[in-house]
């Protein structure tokens, strides 16, 4: 017989790490299932070479642009943790307004079926989780909170010191970026980091980034009620003869065929691999694909319009740590002209480059070394919409392909007009280079481009438009819950990771009480090391 938990969590990222971790001290029976290993802890971690060059930790095969046919290495990772072993943790909360309809310069970002205020006390569990340093009131369309960050904000080293002044010269509010990092500057013999320059982008050799793994998935492994199970790729969700419930999550464990069966199933595959789960389960109660009898599964696929711009400082640049700044005035109109009457996005501080990776985005330029040690760079976001042919298709064998057309091109040219226009202003020279290497194209963030991935099974009250409701319940199936970006209706400007975390949280909650369970405490500040019940 199939082995039988309470719940299966499907995934450990940023939403799977995190409900295992808020249902752990309930005591109920939860099994983690995660495609990929442990990430190996190795020097290789800290190397550009390895890490972009070499694709040492890429292990996400090939998908296929539904444009052309061509296939493409997306910019995803299986490990326990998932993404959040390379992300920038960078840790926003989405605006007030986000959460209305917002008029783009290509259409209408919906509105969402919640509030702010309704995912606002789960913001602040999910700052205090995540460790998100930061200061309060520095950005000038932040949200409101009950309180300050939980950490103070990570300190500007002085090139991006001078950098701060230099925008607030120019008639700009920049701010601390809320940043998830073990790092506390006051008392540094209790700190991980150590403010290196390979963050953004790599693993983290130290485990000071505030990731999935470290600060979810190896605290809920302290409880003998949860269990990770790893190189577990879940290939079929089956149902009972009803349809209404997953009564099987089929597995590919190394090779072999296994079975489990529980009480509940939370999905969180992230956007992409969940929708294709979804679809890959179709049977003869969900001939579309399960929990689709709407057809809106896999639909209205967002990846953010995402760009790197590398500037050059005309004095070096030292700095190793540096994405400590940001800038939002672009984010809901251009200051600079009272006539434009869309969105723009947002402006962060990006990893800094370094020679090995400007050698290879600019293999005739001068010398490498010496452009790194005078590169400041920047990361662009801008609002995608959610189109209805935006979307994430399976072919017979499972195999992925993505349909993506790019939306709001003008507030993203835009955007990166006005950074360029401030170029002397924060004493750079008028050269920039694009961050070619980390997948992008042309300067934009090209389809494999993935790590923003949102919106393919959003939620909302009526099960024609939405395959989630509120609850982030699926509407035709009553134990299968999904808590990845899956169930965003909009993308925003801003990194999606934190509302990832805040809705994890509620998916959590809601699970908890159906199982009759308390909800999660507030963690301690900082999780011990504890022994891996891993099998």
């Amino acid at each position: 017989m199939p082995e039988h938990v309470d719940v299966i969590v499907i995934g450990s990222g940023a939403g799977g790490g995190t409900v295992t971790w808020a249902l752990a001290p309930t005591g109920k029976k939860i099994l983690l299932l995660e495609r990929g290993d442990w990430l190996p802890r190795e020097i290789e971690n800290w190397s550009p070479t390895a890490v972009w060059a070499e694709g040492r930790y890429h292990n996400s095969g090939e998908w296929t642009d539904g444009a052309d046919g061509s296939s493409f290495a997306p910019k995803q990772n299986y490990y326990v943790g998932g993404n959040t072993k390379f992300y920038g943790a960078i840790l926003y909360r989405f605006r007030e307004r986000d959460f209305g309809p917002v008029q783009h310069v290509d259409g209408t970002a919906p509105a969402w079926p919640i509030s702010y205020a309704d995912l606002a006390p789960y913001y602040d569990r999910a700052e205090r989780l995540y460790q998100v340093h930061g200061t309060r009131g520095e950005d000038p369309d932040e949200p409101p909170a009950s309180g300050p960050y939980p950490w103070p904000a990570i300190s500007d080293e002085p090139r991006i010191a001078q950098l701060r002044e230099d925008l607030r010269a120019a008639g700009l509010h920049p701010f601390s970026l809320p940043n998830g990092i073990l790092l506390d500057e006051g008392r540094p013999h209790l700190s991980a980091c150590v403010r290196c320059a390979t963050c953004d982008g790599y693993p983290c050799l130290v485990n000071g980034k505030a990731d999935s793994a470290v600060m979810c998935v190896e605290p809920a492994l302290r409880y003998p009620n949860v269990t990770l199970r790893t190189r577990s790729r879940v290939v079929r969700l089956e149902t009972d003869p009803t349809g209404r419930s997953v009564s099987r999550v089929v597995v590919d464990r190394d090779g072999e065929r296994e079975e489990y069966t529980a009480d509940v199933v939370v999905l969180a595959a992230g956007a992409i691999n969940s929708a294709a789960l979804l679809l890959a389960s179709a049977g003869e109660r969900h001939p579309a694909g399960l929990g689709n009898g709407s057809g809106h599964v896999g639909r209205h696929l967002m990846l953010h319009n995402n760009s790197g711009l590398t500037a050059f400082s005309k004095t070096p640049n030292p700095t190793k740590f540096q994405k400590t700044l940001g800038v939002n005035d672009f984010y809901w109109s251009d200051p600079f002209d009272p006539d434009w009457g869309f969105p723009v996005g947002s402006i962060q501080m990006n990893g800094k480059s370094e020679s090995v990776l400007i050698g290879f985005d600019v293999p005739e330029a001068r010398d490498p070394a010496d452009l790194a040690r005078h590169s400041i760079d920047f990361w662009l976001t801008t609002e995608d919409l959610p189109l209805d042919e935006n979307r994430v298709t399976v072919d017979r064998d499972g195999a992925i392909s993505l349909h993506y057309t790019r939306t709001n091109a003008a507030e993203h040219d835009r955007l990166r007009q006005r950074l360029q226009g401030l170029l002397e202003a924060i004493r750079c020279e008028q050269d920039v280079y694009e961050d070619l290497q980390r997948q992008y194209a042309g300067g934009q963030l090209g389809i494999g481009g993935v790590a923003h991935q949102n919106g393919t099974i959003r939620f909302g009250p009526d099960p024609t438009t939405a395959p989630l409701d509120v609850d982030c319940r699926m509407h035709e199936v009553d134990n299968l819950y999904v808590a990845d970006s899956s169930f965003f209706v909009s993308s925003t400007a801003v990194n999606p990771t934190l509302t990832i975390i805040a809705n994890a949280l509620r998916v959590a909650d809601t699970v908890a009480e159906r199982l009759g369970a308390p909800a999660a405490q507030i963690p301690q500040p900082r999780p011990e090391p504890g022994v891996r019940a891993v099998v």
